[in-house]
């Protein structure tokens, strides 16, 4: 535990590169360090036009709100 404490940014860099490193407290696995998986962005915009319909009034305000609007 001490020796990930005094080489973490060492560590978090091999972490980033792929390798899983797991830090033990006396001998005993306890965590294990790894990279977060890639945030997924490959939709491109107006990938579902024309696949989803809303029925007409969908936006309308409702009955029961009329008092506060």
């Amino acid at each position: 535990m001490h020796k990930a404490k005094s080489s973490l940014s060492r560590l978090v860099k091999r972490a980033s590169a792929g390798e899983e490193i797991v830090i033990a407290s006396r001998g005993k696995p306890v965590a294990m360090l790894t990279r977060l998986p890639r945030r997924r962005n490959d939709l491109p915009w107006g990938v579902l036009k024309g696949k989803i319909r809303m029925k007409r009034g969908f936006d309308a305000p409702l009955d029961v709100l009329k008092d506060y609007l």
